[in-house]
């Protein structure tokens, strides 16, 4: 991914460690860098060509988007050899067979170098790869006690060798603190190791969310929800339940001009969430209505329900619909949609 002979393709901003660890391994190994606005999906193959950029790092729905591009004679026509792309899903597969791009991947943060990597074209999906030389990590839970093998605890750190990883926050004693308490870095980011001493990236530790009893990763249902072709983005996030803890929420983004069939989305993207993952609402959200983007850019401020349809005055005519998972059958999933037309 990185030397004297790569030219790596940066589109993420400095601020993150896409953008400033492979520009710091490239000066450090003699290599070149193409500085980019930023990334976009309609010109990245002609950038890329254009650069002569033969490696780059593509981040959550950034491959989809090149996916559902329309396929082309060109496709495999530019210099790209490989990629770091997270996650490492069947959609990445997918962008390496159709490109003819190796694959790889890993874990790491603006605080760390990339302590947990994979070799190129791993076999295993869904991985962020094993634990590089001179790192320990420790797999804990709530009181910062390791979980067993296969279980879900925060990632902690600490290195062999001083000064490679961040020693303190700028002027932040307390937040230096609370990072580091106990000998060891909490990254906030959970994750589960394999026997095979495979980590797994399950979700940010605060954006988990809580149902029914169940700790449910808001990344795994965004991916799982984004398999469906007629969506673009997914976000999900913990909506307050009615009865107790949380509900599921989410909000979704169509690709421009394109007609989605609410029942289609309810009944294909979503069922397998239903009754054991999904909470009871998701929102079709069209990006087109700059307003209805405004007012769902804080979530906190946002109630969720059929009587907020009514007060809204939510309507076909503006793409806004409110509707539940399917726990019903489709003639009362009807008539309930009705309800809020």
């Amino acid at each position: 991914m990185v030397g004297p002979d790569e030219r790596h393709m940066i589109f993420l901003p400095m601020f993150h460690a896409g953008g400033t660890q492979p520009t710091f391994a490239q000066l450090t190994l003699g290599g070149s860098v193409a500085i980019i606005d930023s990334f976009k999906t309609t010109e990245f193959w002609n950038t890329v060509r254009e650069t002569g950029s033969t490696t780059a790092c593509l981040l959550g729905v950034m491959a989809p988007f090149l996916l559902k591009q329309p396929p082309g004679p060109d496709d495999r026509s530019h210099g790209l050899k490989a990629v770091s792309i997270t996650p490492l899903s069947e959609d990445a597969r997918e962008f390496g067979l159709r490109f003819g791009v190796g694959l790889c991947t890993g874990f790491g943060m603006s605080e760390l170098c990339a302590p947990v990597t994979t070799e190129l074209n791993p076999k295993k999906l869904g991985i962020s790869g094993r634990l590089r030389p001179g790192f320990e990590v420790r797999l804990v839970d709530d009181h910062d006690c390791e979980v067993p093998v296969g279980q879900v605890g925060e990632f902690t750190i600490r290195a062999e060798r001083p000064w490679c990883m961040l020693t303190e926050y700028y002027k932040n004693p307390e937040a230096t603190a609370q990072a580091w308490r106990n000998g060891w870095f909490h990254t906030g980011d959970l994750l589960r190791k394999d026997e095979e001493g495979y980590y797994y990236f399950v979700d940010r530790k605060k954006d988990a969310i809580r149902r029914r009893g169940e700790n449910i990763s808001s990344h795994e249902v965004e991916m799982e929800i984004l398999t469906h072709p007629a969506i673009r983005e997914a976000a999900a996030f913990a909506a307050k339940s009615e009865i107790a803890e949380d509900e599921v929420m989410v909000c979704i983004a169509t690709p421009a001009g394109a007609s989605v069939d609410v029942r289609e989305l309810i009944l294909e993207a979503l069922p397998m969430f239903s009754r054991e993952e999904m909470g009871d609402h998701a929102l079709k959200l069209d990006q087109a209505d700059q307003a209805f983007l405004a007012a769902t850019r804080d979530f906190k401020n946002c109630v969720w329900g059929k009587g907020t349809a009514r007060k809204e005055k939510w309507t076909p005519q503006k793409n806004w619909w409110y509707f539940r998972t399917p726990l019903r059958s489709n003639s009362q999933l009807e008539d309930e949609l009705a309800t809020v037309r």
